[in-house]
This record gives structure tokens, sequence and C-alpha cells, in this order.
């Protein structure tokens, strides 16, 4: 039974790491792992299903208590981040699964990425239970608890490691490839290996690549300061519209190609055109915004700087605990925050959501301060544009 379960979960480890850019949710509420007692830990996700079995599996051997809130079937960091993962919804699984009664304390492990939607001041006021930021990643979860509920640098940090890369990999050549791959098998068998091979091969490369990829491929193309020959470049634009262009110019290529030098016939010319539209648009993925380290192209966020308004800032350290990226330090006997490495800077607006003075801010390239109160209201979705979180 247990070896029927591990196949089970492993299928829809790789069926959900394939297809990640789609929802998919399971049922929230309260989950008990091990033998838990009423000191054991609770802990808080969204109810991605593969969000949760990672979890689960990093609890493993532990005695704790798991609140799988509703975050619309999306994983943490983009649920948080376009306002599905919010403070309504983790104070809606505190006060309907009876947890209160099950344990003597009053903390909540919240992951550290939903820090960008959950308002800790207001979970806290409305349930009464002290909200922490747990780690980054799930695996680091056992060592954090060892460790007295307190982070290490490495816990708070995002990386993009190899195999997080290799994951991404997946989920881009996954539905690119799998989609014309039916037609190209029923009418053209012939194309679908190459076809196959030139999809993957561009996503691994890719993203096996990536820490060598140039630094101006994460900023939008249409940025007036970037050199001349970047504005050209048609890859790893979301918006894309120049791809068609090129595509337009590959078609023709092909035809040319095949009736000229090839004696392709028609039927072959068109499984080579209906390949062709699917590594194009393969090259025309957001690549900075498939990354945890650069903002997609989409979204004018990427032009905002945060700021700190040192006479607000009180150094409770709670931006530092929430920055993914390391860059905010805070000095202990001043009880002054700092920013450093400002290029390191994600604006993912956790810190700016946490802070309890509203001591950090967006400014635009004019000056302009944004208001915390409006990152706390207003999220990010895929699209890049700010709505009204429910």
């Amino acid at each position: 039974m247990r070896a029927l379960r591990s196949a089970i979960d492993f299928l829809s480890d790789a069926i959900q790491t394939g297809l990640g850019l789609l929802p998919f949710p399971v049922k929230t509420g309260l989950i008990r792992v091990g033998q838990p007692d009423r000191q054991s830990p609770v802990l808080v996700t969204g109810n991605f299903g593969l969000t949760v079995r990672r979890v689960l599996r990093a609890l493993r051997g532990l005695d704790a208590y798991l609140l799988v809130t509703n975050s619309r079937g999306i994983n943490v960091w983009c649920a948080a981040s376009g306002g599905h993962f919010t403070s309504n919804g983790v104070i809606s699984v505190v006060k309907t699964s009876g947890i209160g009664n099950l344990v003597e304390h009053r903390r909540l492990v919240l992951p550290q990425l939903s820090a960008t939607g959950v308002e800790r001041s207001v979970v806290e006021e409305k349930t009464g239970w002290r909200v922490v930021f747990g780690p980054v990643y799930a695996e680091d979860i056992p060592a954090y608890l060892a460790n007295h509920y307190r982070k290490t640098d490495r816990m708070r940090t995002v990386r993009f490691d190899l195999g997080q890369r290799l994951r991404m990999a997946i989920m881009w050549g996954t539905p690119i490839c799998v989609i014309p791959l039916i037609p190209l098998l029923i009418w053209w068998r012939h194309l679908a290996l190459p076809f196959a091979a030139i999809v993957w091969g561009i996503a691994l490369i890719t993203f096996v690549g990536f820490p060598w990829l140039p630094a101006r491929l994460f900023v939008a193309h249409s940025d007036k300061a970037l050199p001349g020959w970047i504005r050209y470049l048609v890859v790893f634009d979301p918006r894309g519209q120049k791809i068609l262009a090129v595509w337009a110019a590959a078609v023709a290529g092909l035809v040319a190609y095949g009736r000229l030098a090839a004696d392709w016939g028609w039927m072959t010319i068109v499984g080579w055109v209906l390949a062709s539209l699917a590594v194009a648009l393969l090259i025309s993925l957001d690549l900075a915004g498939s990354t945890p380290l650069h903002k997609s192209g989409l979204h004018e966020d990427r032009l905002l700087t945060v700021a700190l308004d040192a006479d607000k800032c009180e150094g409770r350290a709670i931006c530092r605990e929430v920055c993914p990226k390391g860059r905010l330090e805070v000095d202990s006997k001043a009880h002054k925050a700092s920013i450093i490495s400002e290029n390191e800077c994600v604006q993912c607006g956790a810190c700016i959501v946490q802070c309890p003075e509203d001591a950090l801010a967006f400014v635009d390239g004019s000056g302009r301060r944004i208001p915390p109160d409006e990152i706390r209201r207003y999220k990010v979705s895929l699209l890049g544009e700010r709505t009204r979180a429910p």
C-alpha cells in the first residue's frame, strides 16, 4: 500500500511539475502529521497539491499540525503576490479548523514567501495568534523547528539551484512539447522526434546555463536605457509581438526550402510550420518572470526601488526575516534597519507589507513614494496588472 501511495505521489509530482502553470487545488483544512500533542508546532501552507506534498514529506518523522489555506490551488509565492494567499484565508482556516482547541500555544508558522500577501498584524489582531515566517523552502522546516524557530541566512534566502532550474525547464518544455506532439504523431510522425529534441534542448540549455546568461536578458526589452542591440532581441520577451514577424519569416524560409531544395510535400511543410510555431512560442516565454530572481518584463514594479525612512524605523527586524534576497540588515544596538545590495532586490514588496512603522515604501523613477497601504491592497497578476486583493 505504501509503495502504491509513493507511486501515486511521484506521478502527481511529475504532472504538477510539468503543468505547474495550472492550479492544482487540494482540500483545505487541518492535517495531523505524526502524533501531535498540545505543544506541537502549527504550520500553514497553500493548497497547491505539489506544495502540500512537499511540506508533508519535509515533516516526515515529526509531530505537527498543518493548516492548508485556500490559495486557489496556486503555489505560495505566486498566490501571495497575486492576492490569492491572503490574511483572510489564514484567518478563516485558523477559525474553522478548531486548531485553537488542540494546542496550548498560539504561534502560527507561515511560509516566508507568503509575506507578500499575508499581513502579519491583521492575522494577529483577528485571531489572537502570533505569526512568524518560517523558511523559504520546506526542506529547511525540521532544522528551523529544531533551532527554536530561528532562521539562518540560508533559510531565508531564495535560491535558484540546478534542481529548481531543471524543474522550471520541465515546466517550460512540457506544455509546449506535448500539445503539438498530438497532431505531429498522428499526421507527421517523422517530425515528432526532431521537434521534441528542439523544444527540450532549448528549455534545458536555457535553465542549465542560466547562471551564465547575460544580465541584460532579464530587463524588459523596451527600456530606453538598454544598449541598441538588446532592444531588438526577440527571445524571452513576454510581450512577443516581434516573434510573429520572425515566425512569418521562418515560415517563408520553410516553404522556400521545402519546395525548392528539399522536395517536401505540402503536408510536410505544414507539419514544420506547426512545429516552428510551438518553438516560436517557447522562445517568447517570459524568462525573467519564470525565475525567483527577476521580475517579469510585464511588471512595471521592476522599475521601482525600495526606500527606507530611517526616522520611522524602529529596528524590529521583520523586514530582514521576510526579505528573500537578504538585502536588509538591522543594527540591534541602534534599532535601525539599513538597505544593502540594492541590485539584489526582486521588488516582491514583502518588507513593505510587513513593516509595522511603514518605514519602507516603493519609489518610482520620478521619486514618487507609493503608499505601503496601496501595496498591501493591490496585488500583481501574472499579466503585471495591480488588482485589488480579495
